[in-house]
């Protein structure tokens, strides 16, 4: 394992990678993804915890759909098994990918509570507990409030987990120096990771435009409604698939490059 940095420019070669890879598998990398995002669903309707369960597993779960990735970049066809790749690669790796959840989940907790402070936990609560919430809470200085403050804690968070998967799976690292080592990378790499969250955020907003423009011309708030739900897992599939290069380009993975 060895750290490389990168120029700013390859932010956008890393969104484009993740779309060609996509393109390889579509049908494939899209249930995943949509198998991806059932399992949370279900696991989170576990009554008390399975908001934190769903934390728990997800560092798990995103690493799957990276070793998807790689199996598409290979020319095969990723299948449902490789979202519990980072449970079944051995004892070592098991225990460490379970000790990143636990983690992972106390530190987005961790974000939820100091959130509170601002708006007395009803952000918190919405997130853990779920529910409906009136468009009074939404509109409530103290809840927009919240929600910034849990945002930019989390960016943070995020940093120290974006690669940690993928360190403890891929180069056996403990899950304490896998944090450290993917926040370092992160921060190295600012320059490209701000350049690829910033063509992400711009991909999803024009194509998201573009759906309500074309579909809005029927007239129908519900044909609108169905084709963005769609569309957004899509998208999603797509990101997901472009992680994989962050992290291959970062720690100089040889044969990532599609012609």
């Amino acid at each position: 394992m060895k750290l490389h940095l990168v120029p700013a420019r390859q932010g956008v070669l890393w969104v484009k990678l993740g779309i060609r890879t996509f393109a390889r598998q579509p049908l494939a990398l899209t249930g995943l993804f949509f198998i991806f995002m059932a399992v949370m669903s279900v696991v989170s309707l576990v009554p008390f915890i399975g908001n934190v369960l769903a934390l728990a597993l997800l560092p798990g779960a995103t690493l799957g759909l990276m070793v998807a990735t790689q199996e598409a970049l290979k020319g095969q066809f990723p299948m449902p098994s490789v979202l519990i790749a980072g449970f079944r690669a051995g004892k070592d790796q098991l225990r460490a990918m379970l000790i990143l959840g636990g983690l992972y989940a106390m530190g987005f907790v961790g974000v939820l509570g100091l959130s509170a402070l601002a708006d007395g936990g009803k952000f918190a609560g919405m997130y853990l507990l779920g529910g409906a919430v009136s468009s009074e809470v939404l509109q409530d200085p103290a809840f927009e409030a919240a929600t910034m403050v849990a945002l930019v804690l989390y960016m943070p968070l995020s940093l120290f987990f974006w690669f940690a998967p993928a360190l403890v799976y891929w180069d056996n690292v403990s899950p304490v120096k896998s944090l450290f080592f993917s926040f370092v990378a992160c921060a190295r790499n600012i320059g490209a990771f701000t350049v690829y969250s910033l063509v992400w955020m711009l991909a999803f907003m024009v194509i998201g435009l573009g759906v309500v423009l074309v579909i809005g011309l029927t007239g129908s708030e519900e044909a609108v409604a169905l084709a963005l739900y769609p569309t957004a897992m899509v998208m999603a599939a797509m990101f997901f698939c472009s992680i994989y290069f962050t992290y291959a380009d970062s720690f100089s993975i040889p044969s990532v490059h599609l012609a």
